[in-house]
């Protein structure tokens, strides 16, 4: 796969944007520019190369049940059952491949993703973690949390629950931590884990022909361009961090056909139709006025096939989907945020921010991309934790061994701190507002 900074040069180029992004998006993007004039090949794509060209099909491996004790089984609110944003990790617990309570402890979420949508161990393990630590509990015995709201049930929360300041508040829960704003299908504003059905229609409308569509990356792509700038025009919070921005609103874009397509030996690299995706995410009816949104009764179809097995979606083929989304719309590279008004985006100074560690013109410089954000979620971790635990010791621990395992072998210029002073401008970071805490995330 190649793509090419002069992409990312046209973007530069403009005033306009300039002025909107003085951020490292485009800085980085009119240094390469300006001494490349030829493709680079973009980071990974060699070890990828192969497996997305020809990643082969296994009928009988690759076949998902969803029958017996893995049949469809929608939830029962009424008894506790726990559903949150995230379509895939619902269906999941509808299946029963997931405890169907909605919590499940962090090794469960390791195998579930990994055997039915072929995520990698390195990716599961990461998001595992992260959402253990940051909206569950991992002091418990086995450690946990919630892929919806508090659990009504606290024996689900473990036998050690003393060191927990307050109760953990799942995914739901978790805004600017593991949901974050310009998400695919849910809102900025008040109840961030509901389906919005008008960007449901946008989405669906972007493939109007049910014989051939496809929502690939590069359909999903424009969705992205839309709700991003959706969320500038409309949301006068809006906040665009390192981790939350750069890493998490990517990934729950390109997860939607990573995981959720349908894979075949004529199509091994996946298709996912209006059929799947409606399947995937609840929704019922056909075309604008005529769908219904089932919230928590996501379902994974008959006959679907999931990822090749050796060709799992890892933390480096993430990359390298986040880097071809990058050459082709550098704004989600723009750690910021509007600062209380709507349309008023302003960037931070990556210099500034990391001490001048990294900075626009060398962040898009081997590794540093990844380097900055997990490192930054590294620095801004023991303040955040400090909200959630009376002794952060343990949960620190756990996400600093996967942190480390992710980027301790790439050589990282060592980020020492994080001046989150930066962030202070921007209300969607510093203020409480319709219902989501300040500081929750970066």
């Amino acid at each position: 796969m190649r793509f090419s900074y002069t992409t990312l040069a046209v973007w530069a180029c403009a005033p306009n944007l300039i002025t909107a992004y003085p951020s490292i998006a485009l800085e980085a993007a009119a240094k390469r520019a300006g001494a490349q004039s030829k493709e680079k090949r973009c980071p990974y794509a060699d070890m990828h190369q192969n497996e997305k060209r020809a990643p082969g099909f296994d009928a009988a491996a690759q076949r998902i049940d969803v029958s017996g004790q893995h049949a469809f089984v929608p939830p029962d609110f009424k008894a506790g059952d726990l559903r949150g944003p995230c379509p895939g990790l619902n269906a999941l617990a509808n299946h029963n491949y997931l405890p169907h309570n909605g919590w499940g402890s962090l090794t469960q979420f390791i195998e579930a993703t990994n055997k039915v949508f072929g995520m990698g161990l390195d990716l599961a393990s990461f998001l595992s973690t992260y959402g253990t630590v940051m909206d569950g509990n991992p002091l418990g015995i086995p450690p946990g949390w919630s892929i919806g709201g508090p659990p009504s049930n606290t024996g689900l929360l473990g036998s050690i629950t003393g060191g927990l300041l307050g109760t953990p508040q799942g995914i739901s829960g978790s805004h600017n931590k593991y949901e974050t704003d310009s998400s695919p299908t849910r809102g900025d504003f008040g109840n961030a884990f509901e389906l919005v059905m008008s960007q449901w229609e946008d989405l669906f409308s972007l493939q109007p022909d049910p014989t051939t569509a496809n929502y690939d990356l590069s359909v999903l792509l424009q969705h992205r361009k839309r709700r991003f700038q959706q969320s500038i025009s409309e949301n006068p919070y809006f906040f665009y961090g390192p981790v939350t921005g750069i890493l998490v609103s990517q990934a729950a874009t390109t997860f939607i056909f990573r995981f959720m397509a349908n894979h075949t030996a004529v199509n091994p690299e996946g298709i996912l139709n209006q059929d799947v995706l409606k399947s995937f995410f609840a929704i019922t009816g056909d075309g604008p006025g005529g769908f219904k949104h089932n919230p928590g009764a996501e379902r994974i179809p008959e006959n679907w096939y999931r990822r090749a097995l050796g060709d799992e979606y890892t933390i480096p083929y993430f990359d390298q989907d986040l880097l071809s989304y990058a050459a082709q719309f550098p704004q989600i590279l723009s750690v910021g945020g509007n600062t209380g008004q709507t349309n008023s985006f302003t960037g931070v100074n990556i210099g500034d921010l990391t001490g001048g560690v990294f900075n626009a013109r060398t962040l898009l410089e081997g590794n540093n991309l990844q380097c900055f954000a997990f490192q930054a979620l590294q620095q801004a971790s023991p303040d955040i934790l400090k909200g959630l635990f009376a002794d952060i010791t343990r949960p620190l621990g756990m996400l600093n061994d996967q942190i480390n395992s992710v980027i301790g072998g790439l050589a990282c210029p060592q980020l020492q701190s994080i001046d989150m002073n930066q962030f202070k401008k921007f209300p969607g970071y510093a203020k409480a507002y319709n219902g989501h805490p300040a500081n929750t995330g970066i």
